[in-house]
């Protein structure tokens, strides 16, 4: 298992008593999580448990019906837009890249929050935009070159295959300069070996003093990767601890088997829940914030 090589910890986000309800469906009950410089956090559970509504909880696509969410102390405001600029970003569960930008522009959109030139300056074309465009350009290019990409800056998005689309969106996500990156299934479809380079990879971002959250369904990777993982099973925080703590659980064993436990819910409960989240506003990938 990774341990984290910083000594000294501040707590980057903590989400206090989130709740989040969709008419009478609550998706998600009184979930509490910290996340701390230097360190990886998992978020794991069956189908249905509102671990992505707890992620757009997080990242102002929902306004939380209860409780809050606070980065380095200030609560966020309830503007995607607004938290990106505050200092965490977001991949998505699925791949939301321009497939008609090249691999350089897609990263490009991702520095818009970190660039201060205005209109007037991007129509006039002064020295502060000329200026501003060329270190955007050289910041887009040392990112590819981190995830190794950068031989492809010029090529359409589209073209890459599966597991290069999504480094490039991770690559989007880090040009915005955050402090927390969270992931919401970053190695889904892929094949081991692309699963191997992407836990490197989110390795790499730690170690760069980038605090991580992310939400697998792969245990192993999950369990290698992260210092904590929380588990959510129908909207609320079953446990918290080291991955060997978690995956001992007797509880958690339950709920990946199917096996009832007390106070479990029925699959009803369950059906209820997953279509009140598809059903929720902001969820249709052709509007949501690309960030």
């Amino acid at each position: 298992m990774n341990t984290m090589t910083t000594t000294a910890t501040t707590t980057v986000l903590d989400a206090s008593d989130v709740t989040m309800r969709f008419g009478g469906l609550t998706a998600v009950r009184s979930v509490s999580l910290t996340v701390n410089s230097g360190e990886i956090v998992g978020l794991i559970g069956p189908n249905g448990a509102g671990k992505t509504t707890f992620f757009n909880c997080l990242t102002g696509l929902y306004v939380p019906t209860e409780g809050k969410v606070s980065y380095k102390g200030t609560v966020l405001p309830p503007k995607p837009h607004l938290v990106t600029q505050a200092g965490i970003a977001r991949t998505f569960q699925n791949i939301r890249l321009f497939a008609n930008m090249t691999v350089l522009e897609n990263v490009l959109v991702g520095r818009h929050t970190r660039t201060k030139e205005g209109l007037w300056s991007a129509l006039l074309r002064g020295p502060g935009f000329k200026k501003a465009e060329a270190a955007s350009h050289e910041r887009a290019m040392e990112l590819l070159e981190f995830i190794g990409l950068a031989h492809k800056a010029d090529h359409l998005a589209r073209n890459l295959p599966y597991g290069e689309q999504r480094k490039l969106e991770i690559a989007r996500a880090l040009a915005s300069e955050p402090g927390l990156l969270l992931l919401d299934e970053p190695t889904a479809g892929m094949n081991p070996q692309e699963t191997r380079a992407a836990e490197e990879l989110i390795f790499a971002i730690r170690d760069q003093g980038i605090a991580v959250l992310v939400i697998e369904h792969d245990m192993r990777f999950i369990f290698n990767l992260c210092d904590r993982v929380a588990c959510l099973v129908q909207g609320e925080k079953l446990v918290e601890g080291t991955p060997e703590t978690v995956q001992s659980d007797e509880r958690v064993i339950a709920a990946y088997l199917g096996t009832p436990f007390e106070g479990a819910p029925g699959a009803e409960e369950v059906a209820e829940v997953e279509a009140a989240e598809a059903a929720a506003p902001g969820t249709d990938s052709r509007t949501e914030d690309p960030k």
